[in-house]
């Protein structure tokens, strides 16, 4: 199984619990297909490059997991129609990402 790394913005009109809700929706998704979470970090609400759906904030979140490149597919097509979603990114990790990941987690865990 490769890691991965999703980042996905939603929606800045959600409450806590809405964008607690979502994130843990895809989370247990990912556990429930065989993929273990390592990370998930919450950036909070921040101004995007250029407006979104006329918004021009959103909340955004980082999710590490490890996965079988199968489920990349089908979180990519639920995140496409879940309406908080406003845009997301999935990407593969090399070895020298993955060391990269682990090395910022450090950084954050001891901040």
């Amino acid at each position: 199984m490769k890691q991965y790394e999703t980042v996905f913005i939603l929606n800045p009109v959600l409450s806590d619990d809405q964008i607690r809700e979502t994130v843990d929706k895809y989370t247990n998704s990912i556990k429930a297909a065989g993929g273990s979470i390592i990370n998930v970090e919450r950036w909070g609400l921040r101004k995007l490059a250029y407006p979104i759906n006329k918004k021009m904030t959103g909340f955004y979140n980082l999710v590490e997991f490890t996965a079988p490149s199968t489920l990349i597919a089908t979180l990519e097509v639920d995140m496409k129609r879940d309406e908080p979603v406003l845009r997301f990114l999935t990407i593969a990790l090399d070895q020298h990402g993955v060391a990269y990941a682990a090395k910022r987690r450090e950084k954050v865990k001891n901040a």
